[in-house]
């Protein structure tokens, strides 16, 4: 029997995927799938590669497959919790029928730049067909649009409880495509280290999730973790510790493993504020460094410090610093992100080459350095991209290309916009994955009252219904949506380590993945469903855990094994 649902249909169902696909139908029929099933990949040979060791299509290919292979027979699961207790959910084991063939068919040749896409340069578009008679056919222009099919190929299965993997989903026809080209996670490095091996399992979440960028907040005031080779001091004197710091090679390991998934790894050197880390190394360029005890009237968090704004010694030491690192990113990226946010005006009435917190002397000083920096990440053929404040609060004139990327509010997205600016949106109080654990600073007896119960300054937590309810369009005209090029979730670690990063960040990330690959609105205009969405959010949990990721649950077994029962109505 043919099951023909329309995507907003499926969605209560656990076997609709996550994210959901532009159109998907299925069927009820059982299909087993062998180790030993052969996967044939009928590719278009791609001219004029760029150099520097970024990944090659049939290298994405081969490292898809083997994913695959790993996701269906080793990282999937028994699903009991979604079948009613004491029910004969499984399949017979007897008379098995199975998948007969799986052909990859890439239709064009990939594009110069298929593992750093600018602005959605890359198709990402798939579609996979499984008949019932076991063929299976995932076609792409790319092999990122391959990559992003074989994913959504490995969630119709389950493991079987007495061996074996299985779909009871047969025959399938799925046509899928992005709604938003930039689907990201900003993650903290500074303010907590965390091992290489930490972040490549953010990687294959946010690649199972189809998110396609992770920002890496590589440094900041707290410290400097990122090796730049020509200048050693700066993490030899700036990490927390001499081992937690990120290697150029292992920058390169970690471009490299997310090229391979369609993740594009691009690093961001937050300033000039958020430096006060430089000041261990190069004490002569930073202002105001560790201001007490009044440190909150010059900047966001301790320790402060910020890079003075008329020392030609600073040009001189970005110049160096850029010249290093720019070019080693440069083959698995487009973008170089600049930083700007947070910067305060009274950190320069303590910078002795300013002496002053007037805007009127201050912006022109400050569009100097942005105009400076950006010239030279243009001149390594990336694009810059910004905080809001630079545009918005600023009032900077910033490059038709910068890429500027919102958190404040819905509104911040549109005056970027109107400004004709590309916009990256991200409302804290919506896709900060960080809110909600309480104060960590400390407060003296005196004060302490004043503050109780401690909450941080984007409490309440947010939960995954909360990011699930983010509409990136929000008050976009209907002429300027084009330049939302998506969004990122930002995982920032004053509060969060290797210990407790994967419950921090999932499953809860996922709701924004699926907002931004799928659309925050149905096919009807509305809000999607909370109660269409959680089982199907609860079938990648399980799927994420199953590939060892520490991820949270959605909601206890009775409610997923009796379907819509701990819905509320009123």
């Amino acid at each position: 029997m043919r099951l023909l649902l329309p995507a907003t249909l499926c969605a209560a169902l656990v076997s609709a995927l996550w994210p959901l696909p532009s159109s998907y139908t299925h069927g009820d029929t059982v299909l087993w799938i062998d180790k030993n099933v052969k996967v044939n990949y009928s590719g278009v040979k791609s001219s004029g590669y760029q150099s520097g060791g970024a990944p090659q299509g049939s290298q994405i290919i081969q490292a898809a497959i083997q994913r695959t292979h790993d996701a269906v027979f080793s990282k999937t699961f028994v699903p009991w919790k979604f079948h009613p207790r004491n029910s004969d959910y499984e399949p017979s084991t007897s008379g098995k029928k199975y998948i007969s063939s799986i052909e990859l068919k890439q239709t064009k040749p990939d594009p110069v730049n298929v593992t750093k896409p600018l602005d959605g340069a890359v198709d990402e578009s798939y579609k996979l067909s499984v008949s019932e008679s076991g063929e299976v056919i995932c076609s792409a222009a790319t092999s990122i649009g391959l990559v992003r099919g074989l994913t959504t190929f490995t969630q119709l299965f389950f493991k079987h409880s007495q061996g074996g993997s299985y779909t009871n989903l047969a025959p399938v026809d799925i046509s899928d495509s992005p709604k938003f080209v930039h689907r990201g996670m900003n993650m903290d490095l500074s303010r907590n280290y965390f091992p290489v091996s930490d972040i490549k399992r953010q990687i294959d979440a946010l690649a199972f999730n189809k998110f396609n960028r992770l920002h890496l907040h590589a440094t900041d005031a707290q410290s400097w973790p990122l090796d730049i080779p020509s200048m050693p001091e700066l993490a030899a004197k700036g990490a927390y510790e001499s081992s937690l710091t990120y290697t150029a090679s292992q920058l390169k390991e970690l471009q490299y493993y997310g090229a391979l998934q369609g993740v594009e790894v691009y690093v961001e050197i937050d300033m000039p504020g958020h430096t006060s880390a430089i000041w261990f190394s190069h004490p002569d360029l930073i202002a105001a460094f560790n201001v007490q005890p009044d440190w909150d009237t010059y900047c966001a968090e301790p320790p402060c410090g910020t890079l003075k704004l008329n020392d030609s010694a600073v040009p001189a030491f970005l110049e160096k610093l850029l010249d290093d690192l720019l070019p080693r990113v440069r083959p698995y990226t487009s973008y170089f992100h600049t930083g700007g946010d947070e910067l305060n005006a009274q950190a320069y009435l303590l910078d002795d080459t300013v002496k002053s917190n007037d805007t009127d002397v201050l912006t022109p000083l400050l569009q100097k350095f942005v105009d400076r920096n950006h010239d030279q990440v243009r001149k390594m053929g990336l694009t810059p991209i910004v905080w809001e404040e630079m545009l918005l609060q600023w009032g900077l004139k910033l490059g038709s290309d910068v890429v500027v990327q919102t958190w404040q509010s819905d509104e911040a997205v549109a005056q970027t916009v109107a400004k004709g600016h590309k916009a990256l949106v991200g409302n804290y109080e919506y896709w900060y994955l960080d809110c909600g654990q309480g104060q960590w600073l400390d407060f003296t007896p005196d004060a302490a009252a004043g503050y109780w119960p401690y909450q941080d300054y984007c409490s309440p937590r947010h939960n995954w219904r909360v990011m699930y309810d983010y509409d990136p369009l929000e008050g976009v005209p209907a002429n300027s949506t084009h330049l939302v090029l998506g969004g990122e979730v930002h995982a920032w670690a004053e509060q969060t380590d290797p210990v407790n990063l994967d419950k921090m960040v999932w499953p809860r990330a996922c709701a924004a993945a699926e907002v931004l690959w799928s659309g925050a609105k149905d096919a009807h205009g509305q809000n999607r469903s909370q109660v269409e969405a959680s089982p199907r959010l609860s079938d990648m949990r399980e799927r994420l855990v199953a590939s060892g990721v520490g991820a949270e649950p959605i909601q206890m077994p009775f409610c997923l094994q009796n379907g819509t029962q701990c819905r509320l109505d009123h």
